[in-house]
């Protein structure tokens, strides 16, 4: 796939195919994707968890305001940041701003590479960071910014998409 492909063949996937595993070799990838991403002086404030264990994904499902396709996912991840790599350097701006913006892009890499890979994946945001965090007993310093289920579509994603036009979101100064 080139990367227009790719772009193109992102969609939120929330129904997986639950006979197929992701192999490991394949999770590195989406892992080494993710942290090409840039960061702010190359802090690089983000953290991986990957979860298999069927408790675990469930814990994050009812963390996640019950969204339980997300234990239906051979693997989720979970993406955190660590807001005091950003500070050291940034202070509170890198605290509280570049540390998120920075796993964000960690997180858009990994939906691109799941795509690239054959795979589905959706970028959960709705969850209540508390309570994700118990449930995979994270330390302190470490803040989940995202739950990503991973695995393969039980059906092909749509190709088309509602995004609002250039035009509408485009302004010029010349």
């Amino acid at each position: 796939m080139d990367f227009w492909q790719v772009l193109e063949g992102r969609r939120s996937v929330r129904s997986f195919n639950g006979e197929r595993d992701v192999p490991s070799e394949i999770v590195t990838r989406l892992l080494q994707a993710a942290i090409r991403a840039p960061s702010a002086g190359n802090c690089q404030p983000w953290y991986f968890f990957v979860v298999r264990n069927q408790s675990a994904k469930r814990a994050l499902a009812q963390a996640a305001l019950n969204q339980w396709f997300l234990s239906e996912a051979p693997v989720v991840i979970v993406v955190c940041a660590e807001p005091e790599r950003s500070a050291i350097r940034y202070g509170d701006r890198g605290r509280r701003l570049y540390s998120l913006q920075d796993t964000a892009a960690a997180i858009e890499n990994l939906l691109l590479a799941a795509v690239a890979s054959g795979l589905g994946a959706c970028w959960v945001g709705a969850f209540d960071e508390e309570e994700a965090s118990l449930a995979l007993d994270l330390p302190s310093h470490l803040r989940p910014v995202a739950i990503v289920p991973v695995g393969y579509p039980a059906r092909r994603p749509s190709l088309s998409t509602d995004r609002r036009r250039l035009d509408a979101v485009v302004k010029e100064i010349e």
